[in-house]
């Protein structure tokens, strides 16, 4: 699996929290100082250990940078120790990092991206348009290299000069510096094994170890990117939400991502531990196979939208800590069409559809589901109940993970999903529902949708942009595959001498190098 589709992880199973923290002090990095008890320093204070928890499984550890990302943990590490081109940001989607700056050409197809001067290796050696390169080329080359970078080939990623990379899409995209936010780490040209404790990186953090998961970086303090805090990061795999919690209810944690709302409802009103919330962290959806089969009439698709009961969605399966979507992912995209009418539970419309479509309502359905992560097999429970009120019979079947990733995802008539980083409405467009995209979870193919997102992306005013991206979202709420009910909100647990934590969603919540310890 891919490194973008299990990249949800990171706001995987934070489903609930106690408590809001206002993102006081945040820049644009998403970085922030909430929740400061009166008399503690306001100022970040150099040194220290962070103790961080973190999802994974013994049996899915990745160390290469490029290489499929089963593992919140490893892409924690990973992220600390190499650099992405860009990072998502707190007031637009793509900001700076290992790339301070880039322009487009006239057309939207070329894109000149230049590096960060003074950026370095953690050997010591510079970092040249020549590394970045042949690291984004080793990233297409990859299995899932297509839908990491659509619409670039490997030979179109050029150096100009040692300071500047050229990346030429076969199309006009206004929006591709947006790709290169969540997996271009980049490694020295011609690393033949980019295992993580053999190639060095470029990232706030140097690795001193990796074992079995676990792994302790080391502040890196000739970093182009300003100072880094902490002396130290060690983090520890959890197969288990609550069994990090419990670690970290126990002093032996500083910070634990991901808890479920049973770990969140421990916490609560525990003396110095602190909740943070982050809205829009993470979309689960319903995908409904369009290409063929039960679900192929949009008239059944709409059925079943309209079947479902989205504020008892969220307020049972993510304990109320969430939001009722609208059938549209990206709902962190400033461009994100509050205005379209929000879809509402109507059972009577809903048997109509289903009676004028022909759907065999004497048959039995199979939903299918893995427990990857808190409240998934939990919504699919739900949403066989609520939607056999309108007279659709439906057996949910919970699969392992392997099984699920490898057999079910993208070719079941019926299944759950779920993805993070839900701040674009163009990212979700372009990478599951574009027909021919790489990872089309429902086999959508929409002529009209198609264009619409041709021309969004190949419009340079962001102001038409928007207005294109509105008919985007129209058409993908009237008749995509997609079921989206609710966005969870994620959920950290950290001791109150923690600050500086990143608030954003998703890819931004790993970004650690400005959090501090009190003391």
């Amino acid at each position: 699996m891919d490194l973008s589709r299990r990249e949800v992880l990171l706001g995987g199973g934070g489903l609930t929290a106690a408590v809001l923290l206002a993102a006081c002090g945040a820049d644009d990095s998403g970085g922030s100082t909430a929740g400061r008890p009166s008399g503690q320093p306001a100022k970040p204070r150099r040194g220290g250990i962070l103790r961080v928890g973190a999802l994974g499984r013994a049996g899915a550890i990745t160390r290469d940078p490029h290489g499929t990302q089963a593992n919140e943990s490893d892409y924690l590490i990973i992220s600390l120790v190499y650099d992405t081109l860009t990072v998502p940001g707190a007031k637009s989607n793509t900001v700076a990092r290992l790339a301070t700056k880039w322009e487009p050409s006239a057309d939207l197809k070329t894109w000149r991206f230049t590096l960060a001067p003074g950026a370095k290796f953690h050997d010591g050696s510079p970092v040249t348009a020549e590394d970045v390169v042949y690291s984004l080329r080793r990233l297409r080359n990859t299995p899932a290299g297509a839908s990491r970078l659509p619409g670039i080939r490997a030979d179109d990623i050029t150096a100009d000069g040692t300071g500047t990379v050229v990346l030429v899409s076969a199309d006009a995209n206004a929006e591709l510096p947006l790709l290169t936010r969540l997996t271009t780490f980049v490694v020295p040209k011609g690393t033949a094994d980019a295992a993580i404790d053999k190639a060095p990186g470029t990232g706030p953090f140097k690795l001193d170890w990796f074992r079995g998961g676990n792994a302790r970086l080391v502040r890196n303090d000739s970093w182009y990117g300003g100072e880094v805090h902490l002396d130290a990061i060690e983090v520890k795999i959890f197969e288990s939400p609550q069994a990090m919690a419990n670690a970290l209810l126990s002093g032996q944690l500083d910070l634990a991502s991901n808890v479920g709302a049973l770990a969140a409802r421990t916490a609560k009103g525990r003396p110095g531990i602190q909740t943070l919330r982050r809205p829009n962290d993470m979309a689960m959806p319903i995908a409904m196979r369009t290409a063929d089969g039960p679900f192929a009439d949009p008239r059944v698709r709409e059925a079943l939208r309209l079947a479902v009961d989205r504020e008892a969605m969220v307020r049972q399966v993510l304990s109320g800590y969430g939001t009722v979507a609208n059938d549209i992912l990206g709902t962190g995209d400033p461009a994100y069409a509050r205005d379209i009418p929000q879809r509402t539970r109507d059972l009577t419309k809903a048997r109509q559809l289903l009676q004028q479509a022909g759907f065999d309502t004497a048959r039995t359905y199979e939903l299918y589901t893995t427990e990857d992560i808190a409240g998934l097999a939990e919504s699919a429970t739900l949403f066989a109940t609520q939607v056999r009120e309108a007279g659709v019979r439906i057996k949910v079947v919970k699969q392992e993970s392997g099984t699920f990733w490898d057999k079910t995802w993208l070719n079941a008539h019926l299944y759950t999903t779920y993805w993070g980083t839900n701040d674009s409405v163009v990212f979700f467009a372009g990478k599951t529902m574009v027909s021919g995209s790489g990872q089309n979870e429902t086999a959508w193919k929409d002529p009209a949708f198609d264009e619409a997102y041709r021309d969004a992306i190949g419009t340079a005013d962001a102001a038409e942009r928007t207005r294109l991206l509105r008919k985007l979202q129209e058409i993908q709420h009237q008749r995509s595959g997609y079921l989206l009910w609710g966005m969870a909100d994620g959920i950290d647990l950290a001791k109150s001498t923690v600050r500086g934590l990143p608030t954003l969603p998703g890819y931004g919540r790993v970004r650690l190098e400005k959090t501090w310890l009190t003391g």
